[in-house]
Order: structure tokens, then C-alpha cells, then sequence
């Protein structure tokens, strides 16, 4: 089972028979998030994969790849789930946020795993990194990246579009054809949470070293943790939607983190417990 089908099955199970009443509100799909608010007031946001959408040319040839948006409201978030595995980019990242949403609604609830959600705390701040150790980043994290430069030693960004670096980042850059082998060298290996859209990020868990520092972050990463701490992921940063009409306003805006970090969702930081 997929990290993303067991993460809903999980919700699903702390819920219980409540989860089968709870339906979609609300959904926006930004330029950059896509956001789900559900009936019961929980939302989640999920990257936008605009990139991966090369049939979004006219509407008759993308109208049959998204869930029909004259019809999703009211939905059951069980019949939106079901998409988690789609390959329809825009299908899985309503899924994704709908997912999110309904985490937030289980750790709303106090149903969480042993672990300690830490609010207004940055990811990276909390990855361990030191002195000497390879560092492999999954996706153009521009604090991180800062964070190594200043740093210095080994580090590669595996990255799809190279033109999001700057030129001091491109001679660190890998592409996609050399990842696997990057990544196995890697003591620390930082995730971005796109992957679960794109259903790349198992094969990348998979390919790390063992007893490697593993974190995935980003807004997308902000589902029930289990199934990647499973897989050896040892920090996930998320955000928990704390507004969640508001946001979803921002983002049909075409707004991004920035105009939501911290006033609208709030940055998460779980670690796996010892």
C-alpha cells in the first residue's frame, strides 16, 4: 500500500464512524496550493502541479481529468480519497489536500501516534546536519539551500527545472537520470513534499542509505506522519490550516505561502518519536 493510501486508512480508522458524514465544502486549485475545506471546518492545502499538466491546453482535452467541479461539493471524502493513486496530477492534489484536511481533523481531536506536533517551527531547523556530512535536498528549498551554501561542503539539489537555482546553486545541481545514486550517497536526505503528488517519493525513501537523516517538508507534507516515519523519514514539516475560508480565498487569488505562512496556517514540525 501506498504512503499516501495508508496515511488515509489511518485517518479513517481513528475516526471512525464520524469520517462517513464528513463531506467536501470547498475546493480552490491556485496557481500554486490547492486547498480542501471540509464540513467539518478542517481544510488542507496541497501543491499545485501545474507543470505536470501538459493535456491543460483547451478544455475539452483537461475537462475529463478533474473531479467535476460543478459536482465536488458534497462529495464524501472518501469518494475524493479514492483518487490518492490517480494519475491525473490535479485529481491526486485535491485528494492530497482533502487528506491533509483530514488529518488536521484527527490531530484537532488529539487522535495522534505517540507523537508531538510543534507549531510555528521551521523543518529545517530541526534537521540535524553536521559538520561533515553529505546533504542531498530533493527540490529547490531556498532556505536550505542557503543554509548549505553558508554551510559548505558536500551537497547536490536534485531538482526538475533547474532554471529555480541561481547560478552559485547550479554547480550542485543533479538531474533526475543521477538522483538514485546521489541520494544513496547522502547522509541527510531533505524531501520535498511534491513527491507524494507526483508519486516519486517512495522510490526516493526506498533508494536512501540506512540510518540516513531523512526529513520531508513543505505544505503538501501535511498528512498523518506514520507512514513515513515507517519508511525511515525521521522529520516532517507541514502546516495545519488555522483559517481556513480565508486561505482558500488567498489562494484562488493566486497567492502562495507566503501570503498564508503563519497567519492563516501555521508551519508544523513532527518528529519521529525515540
Amino acid at each position: 500500500m501506498t504512503i499516501l493510501k495508508e496515511a488515509a486508512q489511518l485517518a479513517s480508522q481513528r475516526l471512525g464512524s464520524s469520517v462517513e458524514s464528513i463531506t467536501i465544502e470547498r475546493v480552490v486549485v491556485g496557481l500554486f496550493f490547492t486547498g480542501v475545506k471540509l464540513s467539518n471546518s478542517a481544510a488542507g492545502i496541497c501543491y499545485t502541479p501545474t507543470k505536470e499538466i501538459p493535456q491543460a491546453v483547451c478544455c475539452p482535452s483537461s475537462a475529463g481529468r478533474i473531479f467535476d467541479p460543478v459536482r465536488v461539493r458534497g462529495d464524501s471524502v472518501d469518494k475524493v480519497l479514492s483518487a490518492l493513486d490517480s494519475r491525473e496530477p490535479i485529481k491526486t492534489a485535491i485528494a492530497l489536500a482533502a487528506l491533509n484536511a483530514l488529518s488536521a481533523t484527527c490531530w484537532e481531536r488529539g487522535l495522534t501516534g505517540g507523537y508531538t506536533i510543534r507549531e510555528r517551527v521551521d523543518a529545517q531547523d530541526v534537521v540535524r546536519m553536521p559538520p561533515g556530512t553529505s546533504v542531498a535536498v530533493v527540490g529547490a528549498f531556498v532556505p536550505t539551500l542557503k543554509k548549505l551554501k553558508a554551510r559548505g561542503g558536500d551537497w547536490w539539489v536534485i531538482e526538475q527545472d533547474p532554471r529555480s537555482l541561481k547560478d552559485e546553486e547550479l554547480a550542485h545541481y543533479v538531474p533526475a537520470d543521477r538522483a538514485e545514486a546521489v541520494i544513496r550517497e547522502a547522509d541527510v536526505l531533505i524531501v520535498t513534499g511534491v513527491t507524494l503528488v507526483n508519486h516519486t517519493l517512495e522510490p526516493i525513501l526506498a533508494a536512501a542509505r540506512p540510518g540516513a537523516e531523512i526529513a520531508v517538508m513543505g505544505p503538501t507534507a501535511g498528512l498523518l506522519p506514520e507512514p513515513l516515519f515507517q519508511r525511515g523519514v525521521r522529520v516532517v514539516g507541514g502546516v495545519w490550516v488555522k483559517q481556513p475560508d480565508e486561505l482558500l480565498d488567498v489562494l484562488a487569488a493566486g497567492g502562495s505561502g507566503y501570503h498564508f505562512f503563519d497567519d492563516l496556517a501555521t508551519r508544523t514540525v513532527i518528529e519521529k518519536p525515540s
